[in-house]
């Protein structure tokens, strides 16, 4: 039997009104089994996501052991929902509850997961459906990483002879019993855990967008929306910045074969996106699928003559950032050279410094320099590996753009080419490659 996993986000649960549009999406298929949910979104420009609510609750808390001001405007929002939907649900009850339980808990996790568990709550009053509780069927390892073996056992034993199921987004339990949450965006997590769980047919991802575009629409005006992608083009978009889905949401699925497809809560009939498996998938034609980068990057570049030849040098090097638990994003390397691409964020001053000496004891290098204010931009799609001349048409459209480029790195499945420039050419630089292969 054909079966759909479907996570909505903030925005399609933001009021009363947009809920009763999920209702008739998910009643309209029967195969719409399992919902996952997240806290309601914003209303409009300048609104409070629930989530950033609560935080505020649990500020108020630490300050002054109570987060009754911060939690009036949390309790402000459900019931506004509640009225919206004019069902028969006790939100009242459950917001004096929860309150207090934020109160007890004392915990950060517990009072950003409440936003799911409302949420959650309602919805399966509305579809008449089985609530299940995130923190009873998704579980951390002690590590804090999630504990897959015991989690999908546990939801497939829950939905057994359930008609239909709501599950909260974003939060399950750790080790110590207590609620520990996800990621900001965990919510997709959930979503393709659950989906894994129960072998759906399809994970679908609703949001407030068509689907996944070829490029940031804030940088190119009216960017292609793609039909098809795999999931290694997606998670090397997600990785660089294109943030429809969560980057960690993609592995359960593709471990299970499980296409997702990318919905538009407020456009249904839209088609979306379908990110299929590899033996699902069927290039398009196009050369290149999309284009997605980020900023702030700094590039530690070091040279050595004769550096090819000297056993362990790389690892040497490698171990001094790793000492300082320092992830590098990129090493392009030649025969005496070779760069460490680390995001800025996690180079302070202090720690960069220290990093630039430890280097040149493990080493020795003829010279090390940094180079700041790099933005890295991908240019992803199965289509380039077996394409003639997809380089130098990427290189040619960047010169014409009089970009100078400051690093190349490509993978060895050639389905993407990251080139880094300055950060003040970011902009100029994803629509040069854009316009080159979509224009």
């Amino acid at each position: 039997m054909s079966v759909k996993v479907c996570k909505f986000g903030g925005t399609s649960m933001a009021d009363g009104n947009v809920i009763k549009g999920v209702q008739k999406i998910i009643e309209s298929d029967t195969q719409r089994k399992y919902v996952i949910v997240s806290a309601p979104g914003k209303r409009y420009s300048g609104d409070t996501k629930v989530t950033d609510l609560l935080y505020n609750c649990f500020a108020e808390l630490k300050e002054s052991g109570s987060c009754k001001n911060s939690f009036a405007a949390v309790r402000a929002r459900f019931v506004s929902i509640v009225k919206e939907l004019n069902i028969p649900f006790e939100i009242d009850a459950l917001l004096d509850e929860t309150e207090a339980l934020i109160e007890r808990e004392k915990s950060e996790d517990f009072t950003a997961s409440r936003g799911e568990y409302l949420c959650a709550r309602i919805v399966a009053a509305v579809l008449d459906a089985k609530f299940i509780d995130a923190e009873d069927v998704i579980y951390f390892k002690e590590d804090g990483n999630f504990d897959g073996e015991k989690s999908y056992k546990a939801i497939s034993a829950a939905v057994t002879g359930a008609k239909r199921a709501v599950f909260p987004g974003f939060y399950g339990k750790g080790t110590d019993g207590k609620v520990k949450t996800f990621s900001r965006g965990g919510s997709d997590i959930s979503g393709s855990v659950v989906a894994r769980a129960v072998n759906a047919t399809v994970y679908e991802n609703w949001t407030d967008v068509s689907g996944f575009l070829a490029c940031d629409p804030r940088i190119v005006d009216s960017p292609v929306r793609i039909k098809t992608i795999s999931y290694k083009e997606l998670r090397e978009l997600s990785y660089m910045g294109a943030n429809v889905l969560h980057s960690d949401s993609i592995f359960p699925l593709r471990k299970a074969n499980i296409p997702i497809h990318i919905k538009n809560t407020f456009r249904p009939e839209d088609a979306g996106t379908a990110i299929l498996p590899s033996i699902r998938y069927t290039p398009s034609g196009n050369l290149v699928t999309g284009v997605a980068g980020k900023k702030n990057f700094t590039v530690i570049f070091i040279e050595k003559s004769h550096m090819n030849a000297e056993v362990g040098f790389i690892c040497k090097v490698l171990n001094v950032l790793a000492d300082e638990e320092i992830p590098v994003e990129h090493i392009p390397s030649g025969i005496d050279t070779m760069s460490l691409v680390v995001e800025s964020c996690n180079l302070p001053k202090a720690k960069l410094e220290k990093i630039l000496e430890n280097i040149k004891a493990a080493v020795a290098p003829d010279i090390i320099r940094v180079i700041e204010d790099i933005a890295l931009i991908a240019t992803v799609g199965h289509g380039m590996s077996s394409s003639v001349g997809t380089s130098a048409r990427l290189f040619n459209a960047i010169a014409s753009a009089n970009i100078n480029i400051k690093m190349i790195d490509q993978g060895s499945s050639e389905i993407n080419i990251i080139v880094g420039v300055k950060n003040d050419d970011y902009e100029k630089c994803i629509r040069a490659i854009y316009c080159e292969f979509f224009k």
